[in-house]
C-alpha cells in the first residue's frame, strides 16, 4: 500500500503563486508515475501534470504556468503553480501508479491522497 499526503493549498488572488507538496510513504516499489489531478465542484477530475523518470507532461490548461517536480531523496513531489487564475480553483489530489501510459487519466492511478483545496479569487 502506498500512502499519499498533500499539503500547501490555500487561498490566493489571481496572478499569485502556490506550491503544493505530496509526500509518499509505504511500499513504493514499482511506482513509476506520480501526478497531480484536480476537481472542481460539479466537474470531472482533471489531469494537471505527471512526472516519471526524466519526463513531465502537462494538461493544456496549465502549460507554461505550472511546473511538476519530484525529490527522490525526500519521496516528495511538488507542483509549483504560477499566474493562478480563478478557474484553477479546485481540490488538488496527488496520485501514484505502477505503470506509464495515459498519464493524465485518473483511472490509471491506484493510489490517491485526500486532497488539498486551492482557491483563487479574482
Amino acid at each position: 500500500q502506498v500512502h499519499m499526503m498533500e499539503s500547501g493549498g490555500g487561498s490566493v488572488q489571481a496572478g499569485g503563486s502556490l506550491r503544493l507538496s505530496c509526500a509518499a510513504s509505504g511500499d513504493r516499489r514499482g511506482i513509476r508515475v506520480m501526478a497531480w489531478f484536480r476537481q472542481a465542484p460539479g466537474k470531472e477530475r482533471e489531469g494537471v501534470a505527471a512526472v516519471w523518470d526524466e519526463f513531465t507532461y502537462y494538461g493544456d490548461s496549465v502549460k507554461g504556468r505550472f511546473t511538476i517536480s519530484q525529490d527522490y531523496a525526500k519521496n516528495t513531489m511538488y507542483l509549483q503553480m504560477n499566474s493562478l487564475k480563478p478557474e484553477d480553483t479546485a481540490m488538488y489530489y496527488c496520485a501514484a501508479a505502477r505503470g506509464t501510459g495515459y498519464v493524465l487519466r485518473p483511472d490509471r492511478y491506484a493510489y490517491w491522497g485526500q486532497g488539498t483545496q486551492v482557491t483563487v479569487s479574482s
